[in-house]
């Protein structure tokens, strides 16, 4: 279905039980956050916020929930995007096959912005910032903010909406030393396109002008994370996916989306920056207090009975895993059409995305030598780690399948495949003092860290174990082993308090274990964790501790470590400090006081009562 405004996509959910109205007033702060997760985390339906305490408009949440409601919203172009997707790869399918294609070719004609000569909704009112729902989401939150922004931006030497750039980039409305009303806070990250904008217009001495989008027909909220090609306008894959023309015009030299439900337009200045934050993100921690570049509020607007969208991000899975499935079933092969020798690339969701990718690769190169190890893979590495936000990438596991039954989504069977495989001795590469992902505070500072790639192929190198062996019990200094996979021990020690206590205590543990290689040869990997229970009872666990709380270059080691000719391995297991370091950020907490309050929503007579399943 083709919908023309946001308010057309509520009906068409509510009318087919995909949504539910919550009548009952609602606080912003914190408590609709609340009633988000607990429906989300139930499968629950989309949820229309009807009286929102402190603001006259309404609001709607977990519309991409389920992957099965962003197909149902987008049952009608989805089929035709991946054509036009997959026709990147082999143009000429469309000259080939010209019937076949007819369809693919019309949607592409959507692609194209409409400029409208006249106000439409969005410029129905002017508001203030004040006037929006200030929703805060999580107890340590430094005040509202927009969650499903859609921010544009303009290339200063080449104007324009198809040169422009559409990024969903949180905005904080409220808080910290912002002027109510006059002042938001605009965060971005690496590899992001409003940053090139800026830097073009700050060499100039200009502000940058920035028009903030909230709500519209939802395919505009999905471009606007859509991993596209630098210089190819998001607008013009809203129009396609949307199957409807991005329509929009200019008011005071500012673009405006005239399908939004609101539009925030303003300024950011060379050099004018104000601490935004704290934020619960989506590794499950906070992202802390930085400075960011400050919007100077030029005007804000509102379509008439307009309805404010938000979603809420923490630990994985949330509503973002849907955007992240969803963007993936559209794009399907085009990451082996871009970078040569790939096969897949998963970034594991669960691991809170940039810290964890698993990559199967090829290995052409040396078909002649009669032992395998990698080759063409540490040069796919090197690609996967160069290319736009895979090169936020912190761990890297990558492999090549001769079999061609691999599949990086079954992360069990890949995680054992790779452990099998690897020569510790040979197979782990470090990158040192480099830029990670912004809310990965892991590493040494803002942006900063290491990365390490993993690239395993050949023949079988051990058996990996399914239970505990013998000789990790009665460890001195570490205690409750677990098996969190196969080959994988997680041993529980006391809190992390110095890296220079820290390297004492992984040499304990290396004089406990080295000298014994038949007793620890079925273990490839030990992690070190705070709470061995909680880090092996599930995969998502394992994965959320291990990748997000380590450092690579700090805090691997390994038994019977060695470094030569600037190369380091290990001829036992290596060894991760996956413990919580005290330069972390705090890992996210709901507020118990607040559950407590919205189990109103869910008792007889409240609005939720019977929408989701509960035990």
């Amino acid at each position: 279905m083709t919908y023309t405004s946001l308010e057309q996509c509520v009906v068409d959910l509510e009318k087919h039980g995909h949504l539910v109205r919550i009548r009952e007033e609602v606080d912003p702060d914190l408590e609709m956050a609340a009633i988000h997760l607990r429906v989300h985390e139930a499968g629950g339906p989309a949820l229309l916020f009807e009286n929102v305490k402190g603001s006259r408009f309404r609001a709607v949440s977990n519309l991409f929930g389920t992957i099965e409601r962003s197909r149902f919203i987008f049952r009608d172009s989805f089929t035709l995007v991946q054509k036009l997707i997959s026709l990147k790869g082999d143009p000429f399918k469309a000259i080939k096959h010209p019937v076949d294609h007819f369809k693919t070719g019309m949607a592409a004609l959507k692609a194209l912005p409409l400029k409208n000569p006249v106000s439409k909704p969005v410029l129905y009112e002017e508001i203030s910032v004040s006037d929006l729902p200030q929703i805060k989401h999580w107890p340590m939150d430094g005040g509202a903010f927009v969650t499903l922004p859609q921010v544009y931006s303009e290339d200063i030497d080449q104007p324009g909406i198809l040169k422009a750039n559409l990024g969903m980039y949180r905005v904080q409305l409220s808080g910290n030393e912002y002027v109510r009303d006059k002042e938001i806070g605009l965060h971005y990250q690496l590899h992001r396109g409003i940053g090139i904008h800026q830097t073009k217009a700050n060499r100039k001495g200009l502000p940058l002008k920035v028009s903030c989008f909230v709500g519209g027909p939802p395919a505009h909220s999905v471009a606007a994370v859509m991993p596209l090609p630098e210089g190819i306008s998001e607008a013009t894959f809203a129009g396609v996916l949307g199957g409807r023309r991005f329509r929009y015009t200019y008011r005071d030299g500012f673009c405006i989306s005239t399908d939004a439900d609101f539009v925030i337009t303003g300024e950011v200045y060379p050099g004018e920056n104000k601490p935004e934050g704290p934020f619960g993100d989506h590794l499950g921690y906070y992202s802390l207090q930085h400075d960011f570049p400050l919007m100077r509020v030029h005007k804000v607007y509102a379509r008439r009975n307009a309805i404010w969208p938000f979603t809420v991000v923490g630990r994985p899975p949330q509503e973002d895993t849907s955007f992240g499935a969803l963007i993936h079933e559209l794009t399907g092969d085009a990451i082996p059409q871009e970078i040569p020798g790939v096969k897949e690339v998963h970034a594991v969701d669960a691991a809170g995305v940039h810290p964890l990718l698993l990559a199967i690769g090829q290995e052409r190169y040396t078909p002649y030598m009669p032992s395998k190890q990698p080759a063409e893979l540490l040069t796919i590495a090197n690609h996967i780690l160069g290319t736009g936000q895979l090169s936020l990438a912190k761990f890297l596991f990558i492999t090549a399948d001769d079999t061609h039954q691999l599949n990086t989504h079954d992360e069990m069977g890949f995680f054992q495949y790779i452990l099998e495989r690897i020569d510790l001795t040979r197979d782990v590469h470090f990158y040192t003092n480099t830029t990670i992902d912004t809310l990965d505070y892991s590493g040494t500072g803002l942006n900063t860290g290491s990365k390490v790639v993993f690239a395993a192929y050949g023949e079988v190198k051990r058996e990996l174990c399914r239970e505990i062996p013998p000789v990790f019990q009665g460890l001195r200094l570490f205690n409750k082993a677990a098996l969190a996979l196969p080959g994988v021990i997680v041993l529980q020690t006391a809190a992390f308090t110095s890296y220079e206590l820290a390297e004492v205590e992984m040499e304990v543990l290396n004089q406990q274990l080295n000298g014994q290689p038949e007793k620890i040869k079925t273990v490839a990997m030990i992690v070190v964790a705070d709470d061995a229970a909680f880090t092996a009872a599930s995969l998502r666990n394992f994965v959320w501790v291990s990748f997000t709380r380590c450092n690579p270059s700090h805090d691997i080691y390994g038994i019977a470590s060695f470094t030569q000719n600037k190369h380091w391995g290990c001829k036992g297991p290596l060894l991760i400090d996956a413990r919580i370091k005290p330069h972390h950020a705090p890992p996210l907490e709901k507020d118990p006081a607040v559950e407590k309050k919205i189990d109103r929503f869910f008792k007889p007579g409240g609005s939720l009562y019977g929408a989701i399943k509960t035990e």
